[in-house]
């Protein structure tokens, strides 16, 4: 009789939730796999109930205010801004004359040149696979300190995004007008100017637009490592523990931010429109985009002062093929690997234990109908760079890997909690009114009703932030975060090259993993 009963009680179960089995099973087997990545990454919720840990995070924030109003500091603040502002337009000038050949030898647009497809990707992967931040570090140590690292370092990382994506761009066109010109007599460059282009010229302008904002966000995260501009002055405020210089330079950065995000979204919207019937492959809107691009590019250059030719020159060559000499062969011995993997297992173990924290913490500030205040917080999460963050997690939870998973939760819950209030407000609101009228509360009629509607949207959203917040995981160490970044920092400051060498392989093995991962996944869960 117990057993009908039981049998009886499960049957409910699964006619109310026929997936209740799975998604128990799957949560199951979630939590199996989670528990080691909270292990590694030294999850403890007991330093935020430490009175010595509270107390120090607590007088570290008080020294916020005020923000700092001196007029020498301001002068040197605004200067630095425009540094900033100057280095992320060279950067991304030297990434579009990187970008645009290797676009077009990466995709089906060199069809007469096809064999070298494969050789122009595995560069890009390179290019792109490496963070910005130890490109960075490595010019510095070429260099010097100054915004030419700054500049090489996001010229090489973001001309293999911009590469790989204007590739696919040019593929996923219409080849019938291309082809048409071919046919009629005109060359493969009057073909694709005329014939690719024009079709593709709103989405390539778009994206490099949306990238020319990630730069500025970029170009801060790297003055960390002394190239220049807000960075450099944000990492000598913090070491300092200057609250109010921190907090001025804070709001500063936000407010570029803001303004390049208000500037990107009417240039976006601008190519939305649709353009006259002209004569050039681009419209008159894109030529107003580049003369304003070639402007900012020449002042931003002049603000640098960089002396350009004397990066090219035989010296500065000969400098840097002998450092990069010194990086091969790589250590591959034994106990070094083994330390590599350890980093690169604690790398992985940040990078997924951020995520998902980020994740339940967007959810959660996705959820409020009142969108008003709780766009203000999300702003300030992302705004505040993922090292900033690091610095105050480790006054809060001490050096280590778990400073490093709360940075990253912390940026990425601002950064995934718009995204998911997007997706959440697109959802249709029918299945959810339905149970609501079927006598089901709020709280169900979400879980049931508009959750499944948006979840393969927000899991696509979490997966593309995870190959992000992999990227970043793997230099959050260069302030104290643990993982891979920490083990390139001590190699370089130490110039133990060899080390260092098999450090960034593993960085860029780790880099293209997670990307195949999460593409395999993205199309799993379709």
């Amino acid at each position: 009789m117990p057993v009908n009963t039981v049998s009886g009680s499960s049957a409910r179960f699964a006619k109310r939730d026929p997936a209740a089995r799975a998604r128990l099973t799957w949560l199951v087997l979630a939590l199996v796999l989670l528990w080691p990545m909270l292990q590694t990454s030294g999850f403890s919720l007991q330093p935020f109930f430490d009175a010595n840990n509270l107390k120090v995070i607590g007088n570290f924030l008080a020294s916020f205010l005020p923000p700092e109003t001196g007029a020498e500091f301001l002068a040197y603040l605004g200067l630095a801004t425009l540094e900033t502002l100057a280095i992320a337009t060279a950067g991304m000038a030297l990434a579009l004359v990187i970008a645009v050949p290797m676009a077009y030898l990466a995709s089906g647009a060199a069809r007469e040149r096809v064999t070298l497809n494969p050789v122009a990707r595995g560069v890009l992967t390179i290019l792109r696979g490496i963070p910005e931040l130890v490109w960075a570090l490595v010019f510095v140590r070429v260099f010097g300190l100054g915004p030419a690292a700054g500049v090489l370092a996001l010229g090489l990382t973001y001309g293999g995004m911009l590469a790989k994506v204007y590739a696919e761009i040019l593929e996923s066109t219409d080849p019938t007008p291309a082809k048409a010109l071919r046919a009629s007599g005109a060359g493969r460059l009057q073909a694709l100017l005329y014939g690719l282009l024009p079709q593709a010229a709103k989405e390539l302008t778009s994206y490099t637009v949306y990238r020319w904002e990630c730069a500025i966000r970029a170009s801060v995260v790297m003055g960390f490592v002394g190239a220049g501009g807000l960075g450099q002055l944000m990492d000598q405020a913090m070491k300092m523990l200057n609250g109010g210089e921190a907090a001025s330079i804070l709001l500063a950065f936000m407010l570029l931010v803001a303004a390049a995000d208000l500037l990107s979204t009417w240039l976006r919207s601008a190519l939305d429109a649709v353009p006259a019937a002209h004569a050039l492959p681009f419209g008159w809107r894109s030529t107003l985009f580049l003369i304003a691009a070639i402007a900012g590019l020449w002042g931003s250059l002049r603000l640098l002062d960089m002396d350009l030719p004397a990066l090219f020159t035989q010296e500065a060559a000969s400098s840097m093929g002998e450092f990069v000499q010194g990086f091969f062969p790589p250590d591959l011995s034994q106990p070094w690997l083994l330390k590599v993997l350890q980093g690169v297992w604690e790398t992985l173990a940040i990078s997924i234990v951020g995520t998902l924290l980020a994740a339940m913490a967007g959810l959660l500030l996705a959820l409020p109908r009142w969108r008003a205040p709780w766009n203000l917080v999300l702003n300030v999460l992302c705004s505040v760079p993922e090292l900033v963050w690091a610095t105050i997690t480790a006054l809060a939870v001490g050096l280590g890997p778990f400073a490093g998973a709360l940075a990253l939760a912390l940026h990425t819950s601002g950064v995934l909690g718009r995204l998911y209030a997007e997706a959440l407000q697109n959802t249709p609101a029918a299945p959810a009114r339905a149970l609501q009228l079927a006598g089901s509360n709020r709280l169900l009629a979400f879980c049931y009703g508009t959750f499944p509607g948006a979840a393969p949207q927000l899991l696509a959203y979490t997966l593309y932030r995870w190959e992000m917040n992999i990227r970043m995981a793997a230099i959050l160490g260069f302030v104290g975060a643990g993982g891979l970044g920490q083990l390139l920092y001590f190699e370089l400051s130490l110039f133990h090259y060899a080390q260092a060498s098999t450090v960034i392989i593993a960085m860029l093995a780790l880099s293209m993993a997670v990307d195949w991962s999460s593409a395999w996944l993205r199309r799993a869960l379709r």
